[in-house]
């Protein structure tokens, strides 16, 4: 407790502060990485059995009993310091070292997104408390969340950003009856104010050091290491580059194959990955439509050139930047959820289908013959669903079931 107690005072020191809604003051100024970081230190250890209980059980449409909200009080500090997280004034650093290449060590990632699924249980219990307040800080606390944990410019940080965003945007088309029209609005004015997407295309930078730069460092240092030895510098290459893609048992032999078997064909390769990453940085940017045909011409012309090393990377960025146009969908969905809740038909037309020509196709959604809420649909379909992104924005509580994902409107076991 006497942790607890020193930290709270920590946060209260002079420097730049906010006002809460609930009157306490507290500082701007810290990098929110650091409130993070000490969140994580705090993260209660629950018996496998509590947590199972908070993770594992399916909560949409019930009445949440008190064991609930009990367990939930263990969260109180991580959740006070995300809160805080969210208002600071400065940039979110995490301290990655881009520079160590495939050794960047990214063990944030993991706690935030875990911090967002307790968020949204917190969101639940709140909404059920009554607490309008809390419920929107939780939830824009986790879309900041989010966006911060995109900040080390890596492909991976912009993936676990989109997911806590599809994890913020189910969780308030799964409460969305539950908030009041006052609740919606500052919503929608929070969203809106939220920090900067950390997007796929940001992310190329930080990705060149990470395997550009990185690679062409370790080549060097091993023909440094073992002059007029080549047999030495491939075995040493093969354990610092080969092991780092253990999953994909042939890709060394391939690699190696590629290039003549020698360093120096394997350094020109990594080279001449630098126009490419320069034509794919452009690409990673372009929205729907102009995306696929671009990149279609890429892949053409990558594999044509035959460098391997940049060949082999590609399908992962098409994957993410699908993804990518997957999440911005549903978060206009959940926009134009809450303008048609407050201002009506002319509310939902004014928010447009990011990856479409105009605004959602809307309509009322009936489960189990009992209207519970709607839906809205775009054109753009899903690359891992295959089918168009639906979000469905529940009004009543009743039996539950999918809001979005491969099986919109589909029952859930429970």
């Amino acid at each position: 407790m006497k942790i607890i107690a020193s930290l709270c005072c920590l946060l209260l020191l002079p420097g730049g502060f906010q006002t809460g809604v609930r009157g306490e003051s507290f500082r701007t100024d810290i990098n929110p990485a650091q409130l993070y970081y000490q969140s994580f230190l705090l993260e209660p250890k629950l018996k496998d059995a509590d947590h199972d209980y908070l993770f594992t059980n399916q909560w949409q449409g019930r009445v949440l009993p008190e064991r609930f909200g009990a367990l939930l009080d263990y969260y109180h500090n991580d959740l006070l310091l995300w809160h805080r997280a969210a208002a600071q004034k400065v940039p979110c650093d995490w301290g990655v070292d881009l520079t160590t290449g495939a050794d960047a060590l990214l063990p944030h990632l993991s706690h935030c997104k875990q911090a967002s699924l307790m968020m949204a249980l917190d969101v639940q219990w709140r909404l059920q408390q009554g607490d309008q307040a809390g419920a929107r800080d939780d939830v824009l606390a986790s879309l900041t969340l989010g966006r911060n944990a995109a900040r080390d410019d890596t492909l991976i940080g912009a993936l676990v950003q989109g997911a806590i965003q599809g994890i913020v945007c189910w969780n308030v088309a799964e409460n969305f009856g539950q908030f009041s029209p006052r609740t919606l609005q500052q919503l929608a004015t929070g969203f809106d104010a939220a920090p900067a997407w950390g997007t796929v295309a940001t992310a190329m930078a930080g990705e060149k050091i990470l395997f550009h730069d990185w690679m062409i460092s370790v080549i060097q240092d091993a023909q440094k290491a073992n002059p007029n030895d080549e047999t030495a510098v491939m075995a040493a290459l093969g354990q610092e580059i080969g092991r780092r893609w253990t999953e994909e048992t042939n890709f060394w032999p391939q690699l190696t194959n590629a290039t003549g078997g020698t360093s120096e064909g394997l350094l020109k390769m990594v080279r001449d990955t630098k126009p490419w990453f320069k034509q794919l940085d452009g690409i990673m940017a372009l929205p729907h439509g102009a995306f696929e045909a671009q990149f279609s011409q890429l892949r053409g012309a990558v594999k044509q050139s035959g460098n391997y090393l940049f060949a082999d990377g590609l399908n992962a960025w098409n994957d993410c930047r699908r993804k990518e146009f997957t999440r911005q969908v549903e978060l206009a969905m959940v926009r134009a959820a809450m303008e048609y809740k407050l201002h009506g038909e002319a509310g939902l037309k004014s928010i447009m289908d990011p990856c479409g020509n105009g605004p959602f196709a809307c309509k009322r959604f009936v489960f189990q013959d009992e209207d519970c809420g709607f839906q809205l649909t775009s054109t753009y379909v899903s690359h891992s669903t295959g089918r168009p992104v639906t979000l469905i924005f529940v009004e009543k509580d009743g039996a539950p079931f999918l809001v979005g994902g491969t099986h919109p409107g589909e029952a859930i076991k429970p």
